[in-house]
């Protein structure tokens, strides 16, 4: 059933190959049948030898010349009615072949087998239609200028005998007949050469990283092709330079609060320090905690910017479990001072490509969110080993874990969880997931061991 779906899938999916190829063999048969069509309307249902003057020339020659030998002249006759009726005897279509009487000196002196005298028609030179024991009939009757003697050809008329009228014009139905099975092949063929500039477009597109909005490098000589590729390429220097601006402002704007925040956090801890009643060192307390919040979040936007600035920078050999410990080193403060505990574990030395600071990013945003929402005398275990060809950095926490339903939507940038008390930006996990996508790999949340958030991050080993 698996493998009749596939294939039900390929030939039912729509394709321009095979919307081209069925245009190409379209046209063919219209252009075929046009040539039929013309040959049809040119005879009308007619056989071609009741128009020819030279078999009753011919008939008209043996019946005078051969008329004072009446055997001779019988046998002539015969030859040339057995001749006529060639093609139809050794087909099997006996009924369908013409028919020859002579008349000389009023007297029928010839009469083809199965023909009736009274298929002559009035007139002389017509083509004209005989109706005969409900049978229709097409007949020609002509008078020799020499002599009196009167010939008429006749054939029955039906659609065998168009058939028999087509293939008397072999020259132009026997191409068609060998063309027609061996024309997908060639004009498949065909298509696929001429698509080449156009799979190759494709792929360098499909080889661009979420980052990458350079202009295409191949651009190809095809008037058609060639005007696409220009416009992706201005959409691109659009997306480009309008990404570049967002950064900047970001960025310009995350640094330039930096400085009033600093300012505003020395204020607040200055007059924390002066003899003050209760409700001024609890509005106190709540401007430093809204300052400390404010700043983590312009670090996390300038770091995002940063992030997604080095998305396209070349990629280096690095030790991933030396990068664990010198950040475990450096957060060690934040978590003695939350009363957590930090664990590492790695099994052996474990190299990945990768750029250090985006890296950074990733490990310090996974880690200080384990810290902050662990209890207190909590353990953030970190461990890291190989699996399947991957680096595997697991970050597990005891504390309130995420929901399964929202552990997608926790990487968007902003979103946190609505049950969580702890106060946040929403976007460390933002960043670890872009800084882990520009090194080809990806985050997983699950549930830790006993409790808590495991975040589980593959990367691919160097």
């Amino acid at each position: 059933m698996i493998l009749l779906r596939r294939l039900w899938r390929v030939v039912a999916e729509p394709t321009l190959v095979r919307r081209l190829m069925v245009v190409q063999v379209a046209l063919v048969l219209v252009m075929w049948g046009g040539v039929i069509a013309l040959i049809i309307y040119e005879g009308g249902d007619s056989i071609s030898y009741l128009s020819s003057p030279k078999s009753f020339d011919a008939v008209f020659s043996v019946a005078e010349n051969l008329a004072s030998q009446p055997a001779l002249q019988q046998k002539i006759l015969l030859a040339f009615d057995d001749a006529q009726r060639e093609d139809f005897d050794a087909s099997g279509l006996h009924s369908l072949g013409p028919m020859l009487m002579v008349w000389q000196g009023g007297r029928l002196i010839y009469l083809s087998k199965g023909a009736f005298p009274g298929l002559r028609g009035k007139g002389l030179d017509e083509l004209e239609t005989v109706y005969l024991q409900g049978e229709r009939y097409r007949a020609r009757s002509m008078r020799s200028h020499r002599s009196d003697t009167l010939v008429t050809l006749a054939a029955p008329v039906g659609w065998m005998n168009l058939f028999m009228k087509i293939n008397s014009r072999g020259y132009f139905l026997l191409p068609l007949l060998i063309s027609l099975p061996l024309l997908p092949l060639p004009a498949w063929w065909s298509i696929r050469i001429a698509m080449r500039p156009w799979r190759r477009v494709a792929q360098e597109v499909a080889a661009r990283g979420p980052h990458d909005l350079t202009p295409l490098h191949f651009r190809p000589p095809h008037r058609e092709l060639a005007a696409m590729v220009d416009s992706v390429n201005a959409l691109l220097l659009r997306v480009s330079q309008s990404a570049l601006r967002e950064r900047s402002f970001i960025a310009d704007a995350a640094h330039e609060l930096r400085t009033p925040l600093a300012a505003m956090r020395v204020n607040a801890e200055a007059l924390q320090g002066q003899d003050n009643g209760p409700v001024q060192r609890e509005l106190l307390n709540g401007i430093l905690s809204s300052g400390n919040r404010a700043g983590r979040l312009v670090g996390q936007l300038l770091q995002l910017m940063r992030s997604d600035a080095t998305g396209d920078e070349p990629h280096a050999p690095l030790a991933l479990d030396a990068l664990l410990q010198d950040r475990l080193a450096a957060l060690s403060g934040l978590a003695s001072r939350d009363g957590v505990e930090l664990e590492l574990s790695v099994a052996e030395p474990v190299s990945v490509m990768g750029q250090r600071e985006s890296l950074v990013s990733l490990v310090d945003n996974l880690v200080e969110n384990a810290i902050k929402y662990s209890p207190p005398h909590g353990v953030v275990r970190v461990s890291l080993s190989r699996a399947a060809g991957q680096a595997l950095l697991t970050v597990e926490d005891q504390g309130p874990g995420i929901a399964p339903a929202l552990r997608v939507r926790v990487f968007d940038r902003f979103f946190r969880d609505p049950q969580q008390t702890k106060s946040g930006s929403g976007l460390g996990l933002a960043i670890a997931a872009s800084a882990a996508a520009s090194h080809g790999g990806r985050i997983e949340l699950g549930d830790a061991q006993g409790g808590g958030l495991l975040a589980q991050v593959q990367l691919p080993l160097a």
